[in-house]
């Protein structure tokens, strides 16, 4: 990087820190920073959904895989999109009128504060793999662009991930979120279009003997029950995260939740396109660089400094972004759903505040523990894992809470989760690779529940 580079993300940060800041000025009280007290307009909404979800995975990690595998990419971001339509269709209007701003407490309403625990538990371990993948994007875009050892790239991306949240919670990530969104799809969408140009047109990448048209526009390309598998994991990662379910809770209205929502969910898989065609560019004019770099050495080579430099910088923050806003919900249900059930104490606002943005710090700290050093593999495969791991836990307990009342017992529902989890992660060691592990744990997790219901004699028990 050059002092151009450097100019350019110099200016995206102060833009970021000024907006946290202006955000963090308006958290007046636990709501505010949970929640955003119920008044995020559309496209604070938008910008909290789309912030999140499009992360270092959806830019760093789709042009990572479709540098070997092409449009199998997509998943990740059409998945995503997927999962916030159906989200939009069946389940805001419920969980808008819940009487609990967390899943796991809504949860806790129909089952018990046990059934309510456990998932609080099981989900934060799929949200503490994401965290970790987005740390390592950050890392592997920091190391592409600075010589930085991976602990100073880590403890970097950390901290500014403390940045972006912990001032000013679900506002933060609405305001800064609606900011990221705009540059990012600006400056993504333009090295698409300019790696679609630089080779000569869309008829010039299918046409090229060097990407074999059943492997890199084939969205199966990984094989069906992977591929098919992974979309699916999306699906209901979305809808049973925490962190998606706190921004539609956000908005002033149910109706402007279901609205972003479904504008995010058409609007998150075009990003995914752009990101496929740089990797298939770096592929074909850049076979050896290792496969993470591709979107960060595209802009390095082919954008001019200052704009470049912003995009580097615009990617660093998708990145903090999408680790950050799950940090957010994983510190919701930690401190409503475990600390201050086990406590037994009554905090006021202001305790609870406290609580919540400490145990956001912890978060950031123990996934910088296990950021650390270079974990390798694909970047996806961990946003896979992580996302098959809170629909295997949720989805299905979620569901019958919104959709089946009083027809499912409490063990029931607590079994259902434990099973989702454990088959998921049995299916991750036993399964071969070109099956999904969310297959098992979600089958798992329906044979449970399905031969574990409440008896029914015709009348109310």
């Amino acid at each position: 990087m050059n002092f151009q580079h450097i100019m350019g993300a110099v200016i995206i940060i102060a833009l970021v820190i000024i907006i946290g800041i202006y955000a963090g000025k308006k958290v007046n009280s636990a709501s505010d920073f949970a929640s955003a007290g119920r008044r995020a307009s559309l496209f604070m909404v938008m910008g909290a959904l789309i912030g999140t979800l499009v992360g270092g995975a959806s830019t760093i990690g789709t042009a990572q895989l479709a540098f070997s595998y092409g449009f199998s990419a997509w998943w990740f971001t059409l998945g995503g999109g997927l999962g916030l339509i159906v989200m939009a269709v069946f389940y805001i209007k419920p969980v808008y009128n819940a009487k609990a701003i967390t899943i796991p407490g809504i949860i806790s309403l129909e089952y018990g504060e046990k059934a309510g625990f456990t998932l609080a538990v099981l989900s934060s371990v799929g949200s503490f793999i994401t965290i970790v993948s987005q740390i390592i994007s950050g890392v592997a875009l920091i190391t592409a662009v600075i010589s930085l050892s991976p602990f100073i790239s880590t403890t970097v991306v950390v901290m500014i991930m403390m940045v972006y949240v912990l001032l000013g919670g679900a506002l933060g990530a609405s305001y800064v979120g609606m900011f990221k969104t705009i540059i990012l799809y600006i400056f993504v969408g333009y090295c698409g279009i300019l790696a679609i140009h630089f080779h000569g047109g869309i008829n010039a990448f299918l046409n090229s003997v060097y990407l074999p048209s059943d492997r890199f526009f084939n969205l199966l390309a990984r094989g069906s029950a992977r591929d098919i598998g992974a979309g699916i994991s999306l699906i209901l990662g979305v809808i049973t995260t925490q962190a998606y379910i706190s921004a539609v809770i956000s908005a002033k209205t149910e109706k402007t939740a279901k609205i972003a929502a479904y504008i995010s969910g058409i609007l998150i898989p075009v990003i995914g396109i752009a990101g496929i065609f740089v990797g298939l560019y770096m592929k074909l004019n850049y076979p050896d660089i290792q496969a993470s770099m591709a979107l960060p050495l595209f802009i390095i080579k082919k954008i001019p400094p200052l704009i470049g430099g912003m995009m580097l910088c615009t990617l660093l923050i998708a990145v903090v972004g999408t680790g950050a806003g799950i940090a957010l919900g994983m510190s919701n249900i930690l401190t409503k759903d475990i600390i201050m059930k086990l406590s037994k104490k009554n905090f006021d606002d202001r305790g609870f505040l406290l609580i919540s943005r400490l145990v956001l710090v912890l978060i950031f700290l123990v996934t910088a523990v296990f950021s650390f050093g270079n974990l390798g593999g694909v970047i996806l495969n961990y946003s896979f894992l992580s996302m098959g791991l809170r629909g295997a836990a949720g989805i299905v307990p979620f569901s019958a809470t919104l959709f089946m009342k009083g027809k499912i017992s409490s063990n029931c529902a607590i079994a259902s989760m434990i099973a989702g989890v454990v088959l998921t992660l049995a299916g991750k060691l036993i399964l071969p690779s070109s099956i999904d592990p969310l297959f098992l744990g979600l089958l798992g997790s329906i044979v449970v529940l399905i031969f574990n219901q409440k008896p029914s004699y015709g009348l109310d028990q």
